[in-house]
């Protein structure tokens, strides 16, 4: 008679620069979206976890902020979740832009992972934007430079290579234990998954710096008699002159991002969602240790 399968399990860390498609790749592993995705740099701030159980396997993965020269505080905390994510993987994703195959702080992000000693793969990302001919001297330049485990070219827009390095994955996991309940998708709690769904809206609709300059928090979150789902938020900005933007002129542009997060809150929740809007003014709290913390930084 043979011996069933080991159960395997472990955690596995998203690796890479800003907008290198790290939060893309999260919800094509997940087959669901979690992660916010917009076409603007430095959209993930906080670490993001994706929970994948079958009869054989829990993979955790780990979407982190994308490691940045800092220029605030709120940039140290994200390129210390980055690397702290790195020290506690069992297996580390790093990827890269095809398009752009010199990233500016890689150097420093494969010394972490040297020093960490973790098993890691390189997913070279957004192939479906180059030609075969193009690719081959980049795995070739990366096979030299760094000894990662495994080296795959993905799309993880298209899901080319998604399934592969899915397989890649659960070879490369140590055997365990179920670290959650099967039907779990991530330890983040609904008011988090509420807040980003917010300021993924804002970060599409909203120009320049604004989006970077603002942050959202949920204060009230709590299902009413009648079977809607009151959530109270705040968006927080660093200037009055931010804040008249978020506003708008007679209310339009808070509107508009109210809108279309409500209906994707909906979703998220199976319910029918009253959310109410503001916007306040924090000054400079992307540079202030205290008023990070209080806004669940670092």
């Amino acid at each position: 008679m043979e011996n069933p399968k080991k159960f395997k399990s472990g955690y596995v860390s998203i690796i890479g620069e800003p907008n290198v498609g790290k939060s893309t790749l999260l919800n094509a592993m997940m087959g669901e979206k979690l992660a916010i995705v917009t076409p603007k740099p430095q959209t993930t701030r906080n670490q993001i976890t994706g929970i994948v159980t079958t009869e054989v396997y829990q993979i955790i993965f780990v979407d982190t902020p994308g490691v940045l020269k800092p220029r605030y505080r709120l940039h140290n905390e994200m390129v210390k979740a980055a690397y702290r994510a790195i020290r506690d993987a069992d297996v580390v994703i790093y990827m890269i832009d095809v398009q752009q195959p010199t990233p500016l702080l890689e150097e420093s992000i494969l010394d972490k992972i040297q020093t960490a000693r973790q098993k890691t793969i390189l997913a070279i990302n957004k192939i479906d934007r180059i030609s075969s001919l193009a690719l081959l001297p980049i795995i070739t330049e990366y096979s030299e430079k760094f000894p990662f485990t495994e080296i795959l070219p993905i799309s993880a827009k298209t899901k080319e290579g998604v399934s592969k390095l899915l397989d890649l994955i659960v070879a490369y996991l140590p055997e365990g234990p179920r670290y959650f309940p099967e039907d779990q998708i991530s330890d983040k709690p609904e008011r988090f998954f509420i807040a980003e769904t917010i300021r993924e809206k804002l970060f599409i609709n909203a120009q320049q710096e604004i989006p970077y300059a603002s942050s959202v928090v949920v204060e009230e979150f709590k299902e009413r008699s009648n079977g809607i789902t009151y959530i109270r938020a705040l968006i927080y900005a660093e200037r009055e002159s931010q804040k008249r933007i978020l506003i708008g002129e007679r209310g339009k542009m808070i509107k508009r991002i109210g809108r279309l997060a409500r209906v994707e809150i909906e979703q998220f929740l199976n319910s029918r969602v009253f959310l109410d809007l503001h916007v306040s003014v924090k000054a400079d709290w992307r540079r202030d240790p205290r008023k990070l913390k209080d806004m669940g930084y670092g």
